[in-house]
């Protein structure tokens, strides 16, 4: 069948070999450090206490583990591609080579949902931090230019987010802040209101990355290293001064007896794996840049793994620290670390609660700026096969970078920061990462069958274990996650195939009888 026409892993060796279009400059440190760049963000800032307040409580730690583990399988099958087709494509090349076009197209669009999304959804978290530190600052955002269209804010002064343990500033009306609001005897109907129109922060910090990322890989790298480096100093003063004020008995009980479906004992822990997988998504963006590897044969697999590695284990202390310090049931607030730091009194908060902004403000613009740099190269090689038309694969003639396509996805992830709220763009990129992480462990094991003397310079370990447990995990976290979640990307699958038999069927490379011999 024609949609299951398959590019050799041989043809894309060579097409690799002859392709210098993009900029060589990437080293092992360098790719370990976009792979931390990606990971550690709104995950270590946001969704640990989150999770662990509505989910999982203390077991946190346990779904930490269990999404690492999908991860680390999934990580060894990207790294064994990615070391073999070091090209743009990521997870949408592997599948071109293994499953056949139809199922690349499905990767390439179910990735739109991972990078160009995820970018949106941090972009606006960034917002929320830069506002609140600015607030802090008595330098004011009004408030109806700082969250998505038609959100309604209420101003939360210094003294009552204090007392509320919550972020200063403007924050979004929900009826869980108005409680707390009034738990600590203030009248809200007394503090500032105001309805929003755009979120300019959001859009202001997707107009900083794209410019950046226009203008080289090498200094886009070179300031995911400065910010990298900010962050994981913030994190670990967090946890050199937290761990003294830990108190075992919040541990207990480790697991919460079950109360509903997801909520607590292992329904909860798994859900909660689900949930916090969003914390992982990222370090596949590391594969992206593989056409801009040194040596991608060698350095791949080690920004690959090293950052995945380094990443869960740095999650796993905070998770056991966060919830150590205070109670799991305090934590559901849109800045649990805050919490955290304000529990260990006035000496300690005074100074680390601008710090953890900080922090929260260099991790988050990190992720903006692997997840910004990740989608037009998806796109670029989507374009040079046909698949997507030719201004997607346009490289700059100085900069040497997919210019036209990095602008258009920046523009269409300022639109998305600047009108959407951030609940509605994250709910599906958990999903859409599962997907393409269990496609590419799947795509590994079919390869070592179908082309079993390929030139491997990284070979996945027990590959037949390894890569049906990825596939397994994978699913399984997926199958935690709500209904209106798979219907979403039901919804989302169906409007790319219906653009993939439009114009990518007809236009694909593949079609034409003179490129035969790269056709399986």
């Amino acid at each position: 069948m024609k949609i299951l026409r398959r590019k050799s892993a041989a043809s894309l060796q060579n097409e690799v070999a002859h392709d210098h279009r993009l900029r060589r400059a990437l080293g092992p440190i360098n790719l370990t450090m976009l792979g931390i760049g990606a990971i550690v963000g709104a995950g270590i800032f946001v969704l640990t206490g989150q999770a662990a307040a509505k989910y999982a409580g203390p077991a946190i730690v346990l779904s930490f583990i269990l999404a690492g583990t999908a991860c680390a399988f999934a990580g060894l099958c990207y790294a064994e591609f990615a070391a073999m087709i070091p090209v743009s494509g990521s997870a949408y090349t592997y599948g071109y080579a293994t499953l056949g076009e139809l199922v690349a197209w499905i990767i390439g669009w179910d990735l739109i949902l991972e990078y160009l999304f995820a970018a949106s959804t941090v972009a606006v978290g960034w917002s929320g931090y830069v506002v609140s530190l600015l607030y802090d600052l008595n330098i004011y955002i009004p408030p109806s230019l700082s969250a998505a269209a038609g959100t309604r804010l209420i101003e939360i002064p210094t003294a009552v987010a204090a007392a509320c343990k919550m972020k200063s500033g403007w924050e979004p009306v929900s009826d869980a802040l108005l409680e707390q609001v009034k738990a600590v005897g203030t009248d809200p109907a007394t503090l500032g209101h105001a309805t929003a129109v755009f979120n300019l922060p959001a859009v202001i910090i997707i107009v900083a990355v794209t410019g950046l990322l226009v203008i080289g890989i090498k200094e886009s790298a070179w300031f995911n290293n400065l910010v990298v480096a900010i962050k994981m100093l913030v994190i670990l003063a967090f946890i050199g001064v937290a761990v003294s004020y830990v108190n075992p008995a919040n541990w207990h009980p480790f697991i919460p007896a079950a109360e509903g479906p997801g909520q607590f004992g292992w329904g909860g822990i798994l859900r909660a794996a689900g949930v916090i997988f969003f914390a992982y998504i990222g370090f596949d963006a590391v594969s992206t840049a593989a056409q801009e590897a040194k040596n991608p044969q060698r350095d791949m697999p080690i920004g690959i793994l090293l950052s995945l590695a380094i990443c869960t284990v740095l999650y796993i202390v905070v998770s056991l620290v966060l919830t150590g310090v205070v109670s799991y049931t305090r934590l559901n607030v849109p800045a649990p670390i805050a919490v955290a730091v304000d529990s260990l009194g006035p000496a300690v908060s005074g100074w680390m609660g601008p710090v953890i902004k900080i922090g929260a403000i260099a991790g988050l613009s990190s992720v903006i700026l692997v997840m910004m740099l990740g989608q037009p190269r998806i796109f670029y090689a989507m374009s040079k096969d046909g698949l997507l038309p030719p201004i997607f694969s346009s490289v700059h003639p100085r900069f040497r970078t997919p210019w036209l396509a990095q602008i258009l996805t920046g523009g269409v992830a300022m639109v998305f920061a600047g009108f959407f709220p951030m609940d509605i763009l994250g709910e599906l990129v958990s999903i859409g990462t599962l997907l393409a992480f269990a496609i590419v462990c799947a795509g590994v094991y079919v390869l070592r069958f179908t082309d079993p003397k390929i030139k491997r310079p990284f070979r996945t370990p027990a590959y037949w274990l390894v890569c049906p447990l990825g596939v397994f995990f994978c699913f399984w976290l997926m199958a935690g996650l709500p209904m209106d979640t798979w219907l979403r990307l039901v919804i989302w699958m169906s409007i790319g195939l219906v653009i993939y038999f439009a114009y990518g069927f007809r236009n694909s490379k593949l079609a034409d009888k003179s490129l035969r011999g790269g056709v399986k």
